[in-house]
C-alpha cells in the first residue's frame, strides 16, 4: 500500500508499515470494508494488479497452496476511473506467471459488490462477457447486513446464461436464510462463508445432501467479530455433519493469515484430527472449479501425503 501510493501520487494516511498495520482492527464487516476501500485507492495501473496478485501467489506458494481460486472486485476500481481491463489483464497475467514459474493453477471468480446497485452488477457483467475465457465465474461479496440474495437475483441469472460459474457470500454476518436464498434464487454452486447455516438444522442436512461446499475463513470470522472465540466456530460441527467444509484464507493481509495460518488456527482451537484436516484439503479440491483430471490429479497427492504420513 505504501509503495504503491507513493509511486502512484496517492496519499497514504500511515506513516509506516506498522502503523497500517495497527490499523487493521476492525469492530465489524463494515468497519473493515470502509479501511479497505481506502486502501485500494493505490491501485490505478495494470502493473499495480499485477504486483499485487503476484505478491499473493508467493504467500500461497510458500505455504504448499497447489491451487487458488481468487475473487477480485472492478466495481470498487471502476467507480475511481480504473479501466476494466488495468484490473483484469495485470491479475490475469500474473496468474499466467504463477502457474509456469510456481506450479499454482487458478479460477478467477468476479464478484458484484451488493452494496452497490443491481444496476452497476449488470453494468459490469457486460465488461466481462468478452472475458468468459479468463472469469471462469462471478460471485457477491461486500456488505451482507441489508442486501439479501434476492436483490441480485436478475444478473445472476444473466450470468448462468452468458456461461459463467456462480457463488456467493452468505450466512456471515447474515442469517442462514441468505444461504438457502442464494441456493434457491441465485442457484450457486456454492457458499462463502456460511457460518449461519449451523443455526438450521434442515438447511445443514440440505447442505450435506447436496453437497454444497462451504469455504470457510476462520481467522477472518474472528478479526470480524462473526464468531467471539474460534471454539465456538461451527466448522468442525458441519465437517462432522457432514457437509464439504473447506478452510481458506479471506483478505489474509488484513486478517492476519494465509492459508495454513487458518489451517492451524482452526486445528488448535476445535482440535481437528488428522483425518478431519485430510477431509478438508479433500473437499477444497472437490469443490473447486477445476476439471475432472486436475481434481484427480491432486487428490491423489494428497492421498498420497497422507498414506506416507501414516506409515
Amino acid at each position: 500500500m505504501l509503495a504503491l501510493g507513493a509511486r502512484n501520487g496517492v496519499h497514504v494516511p500511515y506513516a509506516d508499515a506498522d502503523e497500517a498495520r495497527a490499523a487493521y482492527r476492525f469492530a465489524d464487516l463494515r468497519a473493515f470494508l470502509h479501511l479497505y476501500y481506502r486502501s485500494t485507492a493505490v491501485l490505478l495501473r495494470e502493473r499495480d494488479f499485477f504486483e499485487l496478485t503476484a505478491a499473493y501467489l508467493r504467500h500461497a506458494q510458500a505455504d504448499g497452496t497447489r491451487h487458488v481460486e481468487i475473487f477480485f472486485d472492478p466495481q470498487s476500481h471502476l467507480e475511481r476511473g480504473v479501466p476494466f481491463t488495468a484490473v483484469l489483464d495485470g491479475i490475469v497475467a500474473a496468474l499466467a506467471e504463477g502457474e509456469c514459474t510456481l506450479g499454482i493453477s487458478s479460477r478467477l471468480i468476479m464478484c458484484f459488490l451488493r452494496d452497490e446497485s443491481l444496476r452497476s452488477a449488470l453494468e459490469v457483467l457486460e465488461q466481462a462477457r468478452p472475458y468468459r475465457d479468463v472469469i471462469a465465474g462471478v460471485g457477491l461479496d461486500s456488505a451482507e447486513v441489508g442486501h439479501p440474495p434476492a436483490e441480485f437475483a436478475e444478473v445472476f441469472a444473466a450470468a448462468r446464461a452468458a456461461g459463467f460459474v456462480t457463488v456467493a457470500h452468505a450466512g456471515e454476518e447474515g442469517p442462514a436464510a441468505y444461504v438457502a436464498e442464494a441456493l434457491d434464487l441465485l442457484a450457486v454452486r456454492r457458499i462463502d462463508h456460511g457460518v449461519r447455516a449451523i443455526d438450521d438444522a434442515a438447511l445443514v442436512a440440505r447442505l450435506r445432501r447436496e453437497r454444497v461446499t462451504l469455504t470457510m475463513c476462520p481467522l477472518s470470522n474472528l478479526r470480524l467479530g462473526v464468531v467471539a472465540d474460534l471454539a465456538a466456530h461451527p466448522l468442525k460441527r458441519l465437517l462432522e455433519a457432514g457437509v464439504p467444509v473447506t478452510i481458506n484464507s479471506d483478505d489474509p493481509a488484513y486478517f492476519g493469515g494465509y492459508l495454513v495460518d487458518n489451517y492451524l488456527a482452526a486445528s488448535a482451537a476445535l482440535d481437528l484430527s488428522r483425518s478431519d484436516i485430510a477431509n478438508l484439503a479433500r473437499n477444497s479440491i472437490a469443490g473447486s472449479l477445476l476439471a475432472a483430471e486436475r481434481k484427480t490429479e491432486l487428490l491423489a497427492e494428497i492421498d498420497a501425503f497422507v498414506a506416507a504420513a501414516s506409515g
